[in-house]
């Protein structure tokens, strides 16, 4: 059965937030609100809570996952970023957007695009969210919590409670927090190309 907290969405209660990193340190699956729409998410290395969330959602191993970093030095570990993009980076950071770029050694090998060794990297704009991060120290590998046939995301934290109480370890009740999913950009392509228009402004990388 799965834990269910409501946390501040503009003041999150430290104690909550830390009980719910140590439920991702102890290899739990967790939904947490972004700043476009709920997500799944896991600590890095864990291995069978990637392959939980892929049940949850059946996709395939080919499915990508997104590492959702803390702040823009964080991006760099795992990410290869040249000056160009990290001043792109740093003026829309944090933000819904999700940029895709070649991956640094840190990045585990299956979480890679098998032909581009590539990784989707991001900073949400969300409270919540980056209390957990800070608290946690090290990104989250995220998907969107869009379940299989819909296709939407989920919104409703009581409903994901329903239908997810034995998939997963803890779902964040944090408000209402969107369900538009993020503009993902690909940043190994010169110039950036815009892959998906989301609720980041895709004008902004228009030639």
């Amino acid at each position: 059965m799965a834990q269910f907290f409501q946390i501040h969405p503009e003041n999150p209660q430290a104690r909550l937030v830390r009980r719910a990193v140590e439920i991702l340190l102890e290899g739990g699956v967790v939904v947490y609100p972004t700043d476009s729409s709920y997500a799944l998410g896991c600590q890095i290395g864990e291995k069978s809570a990637m392959e939980r969330i892929r049940r949850i959602r059946r996709v395939d191993d080919k499915h990508h996952f997104t590492l959702v970093c803390r702040d823009l030095s964080e991006i760099t570990t795992y990410a290869k970023i040249d000056n160009q993009a990290f001043r792109l980076l740093k003026t829309l950071t944090p933000g819904p957007y999700t940029f895709i770029h070649e991956a640094t050694k840190q990045v585990p090998r299956r979480l890679l695009h098998p032909k581009r060794k590539a990784i989707g990297i991001r900073v949400p704009d969300n409270a919540i969210c980056r209390s957990l991060l800070g608290e946690l120290d090290q990104p989250i590998l995220s998907t969107t919590l869009i379940l299989p046939d819909d296709d939407l995301p989920m919104t409703d934290p009581y409903e994901m409670r329903d239908i997810l109480d034995k998939h997963v370890d803890l779902i964040i009740d944090g408000g209402f927090c969107g369900m538009e999913p993020t503009t993902v950009v690909d940043m190994i392509s010169d110039p950036p190309a815009v892959l998906r228009t989301g609720k980041g402004d895709p004008t902004l990388f228009e030639q």
